[in-house]
């Protein structure tokens, strides 16, 4: 018989994945003094990591984290938003939108509905400048109609925000003070190694500035929040308030910022996560110089490689990302790039990963020429690609999207546009025309029916499919009807009709 503990249920689970955010901002020195104007901006230019500051940090020894602590609270700030919700009872850890997008409560909506009152959510954040500019999670802000900043001897400003990157849950916010405040400068994530000692700084549930202690317990982690991630795992206590503050190693340099914890209670179980200093880093000066976050591209669609794989390549271990699809008319087509390409190496930096890889594009310039070590015929390659302008408008019209297929249509079915590459290497003739069948949900509709993957979808309710756009219009039509498919298929290589239910 199985005991009721050891059963779980969907909130169960809801709540083991809950996000906290906390951290970042890299404090080598907290400074204050001197004017505003040009010098804040001088101000703001000196806290980014160079390696000027970075060798500076390597020269200094470590510090009490007392002394750390006296040194960088100075420049956390408390973070309290007024956010308009409907009334209704709600559990107090809900004040955290970490908590409301796991449990799928959107804002403006609590659990029954009901009239609208105003909330009030607590965060944290770190001065980056003498002029106010202060960094914090994305999360801590989004959505605010108010922004409230708490310095630590509890003089509060009004903030606005400068900018938001949602990808990366990084945003900028500034506040316009008398005199200059103390600020933080970033020390390099890069330096870190697992066991290192560091401290997170803070406001947990609204107590106002705490500071725990811990390791770093991991590196490079990718737990499927964020679309960009390279997270810091650390058992230093975080908990709900605690995002936006910082992460701090034993020389008083931030090194990264508190975003997430995974917890079955909601409170910290010894698993909290930050976003390293260095991404950061390139985020804010992205978000104060243009207000957004432009990214490079390459085009491609990728997955991991596993240890069968690497046995097929004739590769000592499991290393690299293998490419999986090569977009038409991207960065990666015009430098040719093949599917089945095993890319090693971006500029010097293994990529064993698919969020290392992902990343290191990214956030490179937009017109980079990036150099690829890559894997073709058993052979290693290099490859230059220039790096294109990732444009979120051209993914959404299907144009070299990034994951290359459309899952809009038919339940359970994914679909690919019949590129020549892919006419050249399954052998189709030119005079067939349609889209080729990626994926079917073997539970779906789609699979009863007998579609399967390799299938060519020719016709949609007796009309051709041509491309991706016909084949979104055509599914979408008489959806009270069963859709009609003439397909092509892989198998036997002749043409079928099917009537595949809704």
């Amino acid at each position: 018989m199985r005991s009721r503990n050891n059963r779980r249920t969907p909130v169960h689970w809801a709540a083991a994945l809950l996000l906290l955010v906390a951290g970042f901002v890299v404090g080598l020195t907290v400074a204050g003094g001197g004017g505003a104007g040009d010098r804040g901006a001088a101000n703001f230019q000196a806290a980014l990591t160079t390696p000027a500051a970075v060798a500076q940090s390597q020269m200094a020894g470590e510090l009490s984290f007392a002394d750390v602590a006296e040194m960088v609270m100075p420049a956390v700030v408390n973070i309290s938003t007024d956010k308009i919700v409907e009334t209704g009872w709600q559990h107090p850890f809900f004040n955290d939108p970490w908590f409301r997008r796991f449990f799928n409560i959107p804002e403006g909506r609590e659990d029954g509905g009901g009239r609208e009152r105003i909330a009030h959510a607590l965060g944290s954040g770190i001065i980056v400048s003498a002029d106010g500019y202060i960094l914090t999670n994305n999360h801590v802000i989004e959505r605010a109609s108010k922004i409230q900043v708490i310095m630590q001897d509890n003089v509060e400003y009004e903030a606005e925000l400068i900018g938001a990157d949602p990808q990366t849950e990084v945003a900028l916010i500034k506040v316009d003070a008398e005199t200059d405040l103390p600020f933080v400068t970033f020390g390099d994530s890069e330096r870190l190694r697992i066991a290192d000692e560091v401290m997170a700084i803070g406001n947990p549930f609204g107590l106002g500035h705490t500071v725990t202690k811990g390791i770093v317990s991991a590196l490079g982690r990718s737990i499927g929040l964020i679309d960009y991630e390279d997270l810091i795992q650390t058992d230093a206590t975080i908990n709900p308030g605690n995002s936006g503050g910082a992460l701090v190693n034993r020389r008083g340099e931030v090194v990264g910022m508190n975003t997430a914890i995974l917890s079955r209670s909601g409170g910290s179980q010894g698993i909290g996560f930050a976003i390293p200093s260095n991404m950061a880093n390139r985020i804010m000066v992205a978000l104060r110089e243009e207000g957004e976050v432009k990214r490079a591209w390459l085009g491609v669609n990728i997955q991991p490689v596993d240890h069968a794989m690497a046995e097929y390549y004739g590769l000592d271990r499991p290393r690299g990302v293998l490419i999986s699809n090569v977009n038409e008319d991207t960065p990666a087509e015009k430098a040719g790039l093949r599917e089945g390409d095993i890319i090693l190496s971006v500029d010097g930096e293994a990529t064993d990963s698919m969020s290392v890889l992902r990343n290191k594009i990214s956030l490179s310039p937009v017109g980079h020429e990036a150099e690829l070590v890559i894997l073709r015929d058993g052979k290693e390659k290099k490859v230059t690609v220039e790096l294109g302008l990732f444009d979120p408008e051209q993914v959404a019209a299907g144009i070299g999207r990034p994951d290359g297929e459309e899952s809009e249509g038919i339940d359970g079915v994914t679909v690919r546009n019949l590129t020549e590459s892919r006419r050249q290497r399954l052998g189709i003739p030119d005079d067939v025309d349609g889209v080729i069948v990626a994926d079917v949900d073997p539970t779906s509709n789609a699979a009863r029916e007998g579609l399967a993957a390799g299938d060519i979808i020719l016709e949609i309710g007796r009309e051709q499919v041509a491309d991706l756009e016909d084949y979104r219009r055509l599914a979408k039509e008489d959806d009270d009807r069963p859709v009609l498919l003439r397909v092509l298929q892989s198998q036997t290589g002749r043409p079928t009709f099917m009537a595949v239910p809704r």
